[in-house]
């Protein structure tokens, strides 16, 4: 039975890639801070009583050297799934340090331990489209150069290059996806594509007035996090790790978001979905929309979930929520 740890095991992908692996026959384990076992119902509200049985928790922090050293020694894993990161770009934006800290340090934490204690481990690494931020060409590839606009963005490039050294120098199978947006009802509230589909749902249902939002004529790659999560797998399956891009191919603006989503409840945007200059980006970058065919090439992936049908599942698991 292939045995996994997963960083970042509480969050939206991670719960996915948790039934994605168990379904697989994998033995799962989970990284997590004592908070979230201490308190369940909001460290793991993701998963089921059922799903949380079937997982061993590990308590480790990405500022702590030794608990990750400990986590890994423990759980043996054949391969490991990095996914644990501050990645609320606005919040990187206030909080320079511990993003940097977090995101990078922690990442190199866990590669020295892995190198250490499971040194025939396979690693993946969460990267991110903020990596190419003011890139000069649209759509991103693997070749695409890279322009961060924050200091989340940074944080994954500067990761990005150290996964890269430690395969390239020290003999490790590790490889990094540069995933763009991908969302589900899983989403945390403090991203914009949950914060359209709640709030809809609430002013349906008559529990709110208004929506505010920064640049509705901001433009992202939206895809499904079920999707991703199956290519993660399938880049750790290859004999020869590289790093892909995983996309879509397809960008929409926030516009588009709020239009689909308050559609689906028979509701026009435009009478509840205010602009706040506050809430625009200090820094917004180029369009992003990536090319995924060297995945689609080399490791059968595409996404199958559409933008509409996601859009449709977000807003109604908002509705059954509230009622």
């Amino acid at each position: 039975m292939p045995r996994a740890l997963i960083t970042g095991i509480s969050g939206q992908d991670g719960s996915y890639l948790s039934e994605f692996l168990l379904s697989k026959g994998y033995e799962i384990h989970g990284i997590v801070r004592r908070k979230a076992i201490e308190d369940p119902r909001h460290g793991l509200w993701r998963f089921s009583s059922e799903m949380i049985d079937n997982i061993t928790l590990h308590i480790g922090s990405l500022d702590s050297y030794p608990s990750l050293y400990d986590c890994v020694s423990k759980a043996k894993p054949d391969e490991i799934y990095h996914l644990a990161a501050c990645s609320f770009v606005s919040y990187s934006m206030e909080e320079e340090f511990s993003t940097l800290d977090i995101n990078l340090t922690g990442t190199h934490h866990l590669l020295s331990a892995t190198k250490a204690n499971a040194p025939d481990c396979r690693f993946y690494f969460a990267g991110s489209s903020e990596m190419f931020g003011d890139a000069r060409e649209c759509p991103q590839n693997e070749n695409s150069s890279f322009h961060p606009r924050s200091v989340y963005g940074i944080s994954k490039l500067a990761g990005f290059h150290l996964v890269r050294n430690y395969r390239e120098n020290h003999a490790l199978k590790a490889c990094t996806g540069i995933l763009f947006n991908h969302e589900s009802p899983r989403r945390g509230f403090e991203f914009v594509t949950r914060k359209i589909t709640s709030q809809a749902a609430r002013i349906k249902l008559g529990l709110a007035d208004s929506l505010e939002l920064g640049n509705l004529d901001a433009e992202r790659d939206w895809g499904h996090s079920r999707d991703y999560v199956k290519a993660m797998w399938l880049m750790l399956q290859k004999e020869e790790l590289d790093d892909y891009v995983i996309s879509t191919g397809i960008s929409h603006s926030v516009r588009c978001y709020c239009e689909k989503a308050f559609a689906h409840l028979g509701l026009d945007y435009r009478d509840y979905v205010k602009t706040k200059e506050n809430l625009f980006r200090a820094s917004e970058t180029t369009p992003l929309r990536g090319d995924s065919s060297k995945a689609a090439k080399e490791l059968g992936w595409k996404p199958e979930i559409s933008f509409d049908q996601m859009i449709a599942e977000m807003v109604d698991a908002e509705l059954a929520d509230l009622q």
